[in-house]
């Protein structure tokens, strides 16, 4: 091989690290859209960390989501995540698991999870998880903060995520139907529009903690051993 078409072929591989790298930024950085007038997404509104704590207003009408444990339990627990989010996949890995065994399996705590998708790929995740039956959805949420970097950084993030929706059930063609799904995508971005106007949600996780009568807003990755007291006091 002549030594000018190996620089070429070296130089196209760079080229491509180049833009796969670009492309990465952009995904990962990108915040808050909506639809404009011709169906594209749009650039709405940054979510930015915060690390404080407020009370909410009891009357304030709480945007919901999917639910785990019992309708009846004293406390519940509004969780708004993004599936992109590291250190919410961190509160899904290594504090929910002991949160439903002490309080959630016992029919003291709910969870209510609301998909706050901060960029395209997490929106898209969150509308296929949407899509998964009722019986699996949690279980399918599980899977997709264990693979997340796998699809976050995938080149074709709808096949990728297809591919974790066979696993359950979900047929190729019904979940690029539902990835692709304006009117859903826009029922998402929606509620979470909601939610940082009622709620004053400024970056994720972010949690609810309510009883009948207060409700206390906490941001950030909360660890067992810090949310065990707020639930405490709530009980």
């Amino acid at each position: 091989m002549k030594f000018d078409e190996i620089i070429r072929k070296i130089s196209s591989a760079v080229a491509a690290v180049a833009v796969y790298l670009i492309a990465a930024g952009f995904y990962l950085g990108a915040k808050g859209f909506g639809f404009d007038a011709n169906g594209n997404l749009t650039l709405i509104k940054p979510a930015a960390a915060a690390e404080t704590s407020h009370e909410l207003d009891p009357n304030v009408v709480i945007p919901g989501g999917r639910s785990l444990g019992s309708m009846s339990a004293p406390v519940v627990i509004y969780e708004y995540s993004s599936l992109g989010c590291y250190h919410c996949a961190g509160f899904h890995e290594e504090t929910l698991p002991r949160l439903k065994k002490e309080y959630i399996d016992k029919g003291l705590v709910r969870l209510v999870f609301s998909s706050f998708p901060l960029d395209k790929g997490s929106l898209k995740a969150a509308m296929l998880a949407s899509c998964a039956p009722s019986g699996k959805y949690f279980d399918f949420i599980n899977l997709l903060f264990q693979k997340q970097r796998e699809w976050g950084l995938a080149l074709n993030t709808e096949k990728t995520l297809a591919k974790y929706a066979k696993l359950y059930g979900i047929s190729e063609e019904k979940a690029f139907a539902c990835m692709n799904d304006k009117k859903l995508a826009q029922e998402l971005v929606d509620r979470r529009q909601r939610a940082i106007r009622t709620i004053n949600i400024q970056g994720t996780p972010t949690f609810v903690i309510a009883n009948r009568n207060s409700r206390e807003v906490v941001y950030g990755e909360l660890d067992f051993d810090e949310i065990k007291p707020l639930i405490d006091k709530k009980l």
